[in-house]
């Protein structure tokens, strides 16, 4: 990608796609503690202008607009999750594309200006990255991690269980949040050998000083089983699908 792929953009040409030839928006699925029957955070998934589902819009993402887009999913999360008032009760969970950041002290900027503009406090957003997207260069994203850690933002790793890194991620990294992937939590109420893995999985993580977040909880069962672990933080159907530009009522059963 040339050097002029990476352009100072602004929030107003973000948040109108940057001329990415196709637009989108995003819906928001909350994050629960239910201990104190709180939302813990919303995260913004990316959807199309009508409704469609992440995959109708990142077949449209490649390498020479990678960078821009996810520069735009920035500040369109942070544009709406600010006119919802997301900042008043919760934090902010974005997704990014590591391979898209190139230098972390500038493609940050961006980011920075959005959450001045649209009074969105720096300290209540998450950037999560997923272990679905294979990473070449952990020494780069370990990089990432620590300046946006230091520029007062958490981080968190998504879809822990189901990537390409593992274990091996988790030695040389140190986000402040783990999200446990909906594979190992699917039908855990029946399954005792999930039950092992997931529970040793929360003790290594809390040793670790991490919080921990089980994804893709779907009934009760899974999720009165994980509870009786002692997690405390979920996100599943069960609770609530994502909400089109909107907030979920949420089931606190």
């Amino acid at each position: 990608m040339k050097q002029k792929d990476f352009r100072k953009l602004g929030c107003a040409e973000c948040s109108t796609a940057c001329d990415l030839g196709f637009d989108f928006t995003m819906a928001f699925q909350p994050i629960i503690n239910c201990q104190t029957k709180t939302v813990f955070a919303q995260e913004a998934l990316v959807r199309g202008v009508n409704q469609e589902g992440a995959f109708h819009v990142f077949k449209n993402v490649n390498d020479t607009n990678r960078y821009r887009f996810d520069q735009s999913c920035r500040v369109k999360a942070i544009k709406l999750a600010a006119e919802l008032g997301v900042h008043e009760k919760s934090f902010l969970s974005i997704n990014f594309l590591p391979n898209a950041v190139y230098k972390p002290e500038l493609c940050i900027r961006t980011t920075l200006n959005a959450a001045e503009e649209y009074k969105f406090p720096k300290e209540k957003i998450i950037f999560e990255f997923t272990e679905n997207e294979q990473i070449t260069d952990s020494t780069h994203l370990e990089s990432i991690i620590q300046h946006y850690q230091q520029q007062g933002f958490l981080t968190a790793t998504d879809d822990f269980g189901s990537g390409f890194n593992g274990l091996n991620q988790l030695a040389d990294l140190k986000t402040d949040i783990t999200k446990i992937d909906m594979a190992l939590i699917k039908n855990i109420d029946q399954d005792k050998k999930r039950q092992i893995i997931v529970r040793n999985l929360v003790n290594l993580f809390h040793e670790l000083d991490m919080m921990v977040v089980v994804e893709g909880v779907e009934t009760k069962a899974e999720y009165h089983t994980l509870r009786d672990m002692g997690i405390h933080l979920f996100q599943g159907y069960y609770f609530a699908k994502p909400s089109f530009e909107s907030l979920a009522e949420i089931n606190w059963d």
